[in-house]
């Protein structure tokens, strides 16, 4: 082979540069699942609080006031850190108690944290901290209503979309999908996910693990965890920061982890209220 075709067919430099990151949101996803996977109860409940302060913390730092002392709101400088042990509380009230006005308690960050927001960015703290407050809300109960292989299946979809993604959008290239918000997705990587995802549901659905709800359903779910993903490098393009925080040394912070979850388990609970879960055994 001639130096200049060897030259042509070797990956331009950086292709792979962010491998590291997308080896951390696996682990973190994996972490996720085991921590599922032994957690029952009150310890189940207490470890959902526990994600919903940390994003909650670095949702807060995005969205609030530049300078505190300007505009102190209701906490001043300690806004992220009292708004995460408000989300912290509210989850458990929330997760805790089974009576159906309970679910109110994950109001109360928002409504505790909408005067110290930067103005512009009141609605987009808002619609970010519900999200944050319902995914780890749905959780628990989808861990406890539908059992662990439906979370299991939720955490599935959201490797296999970011992992085909990842890799065959970095082999094939093409257009990208976004560019003004997510510059390195490609629709070859974008579409690489749903196939990944549909494979995923059929092959579960063949093997008689579920029905066959879920062969459509994978897919939806990944194009919801996909936009899940874009909704929040938005979120960091206009609070100006390149990571959430740099809670994961190298790595960024958990939102940047987390982001595609959010959006598989918004979908779900979506798709639940429209028509029967998917059963996974």
């Amino acid at each position: 082979m001639s130096r200049a075709r060897a030259k042509a067919l070797k990956p331009p430099p950086g292709r792979w540069a962010d491998l590291s990151r997308r080896v951390a949101s696996t682990l973190v996803l994996l972490g996720i699942g085991v921590m599922l996977a032994v957690a029952t109860g009150i310890w189940l409940r207490l470890a959902m609080a526990l994600i919903s302060a940390v994003t909650f913390w670095e949702l807060a730092a995005m969205t609030g006031w530049r300078n505190p002392r300007l505009h102190p709101g209701i906490f001043g400088a300690w806004r992220p850190f009292a708004l995460a042990i408000i989300a912290f509380m509210s989850q458990v009230v929330a997760t805790m108690f089974g009576h159906p006005l309970a679910i109110l308690a994950l109001m109360f960050p928002l409504v505790a944290g909408i005067p110290g927001a930067a103005t512009r960015d009141r609605w987009t703290y808002a619609i970010f901290g519900l999200a944050i407050m319902l995914v780890a809300y749905g959780l628990v109960g989808f861990r406890e209503a539908y059992g662990l292989n439906f979370v299991l299946w939720l955490m599935g979809i959201v490797i296999v979309s970011d992992t085909a993604g990842y890799f065959f959008g970095r082999i094939l290239g093409g257009p990208k999908f976004w560019p003004s918000l997510s510059p390195k997705k490609t629709w070859s990587g974008t579409v690489a996910g749903w196939i990944g995802a549909f494979l995923l549901g059929l092959v579960l659905w063949w093997m008689g693990r579920a029905d066959g709800s879920l062969v459509w359903s994978s897919p939806l779910v990944c194009l919801a965890g996909q936009m899940g993903d874009i909704a929040e490098s938005w979120l960091k393009r206009r609070a100006g920061v390149k990571d959430s925080s740099n809670l994961i040394p190298g790595h960024g912070g958990f939102m940047d982890r987390f982001d595609a979850v959010t959006g598989a388990v918004l979908a779900a609970m979506l798709i639940g209220l429209l028509t029967a879960l998917p059963v996974v055994h």
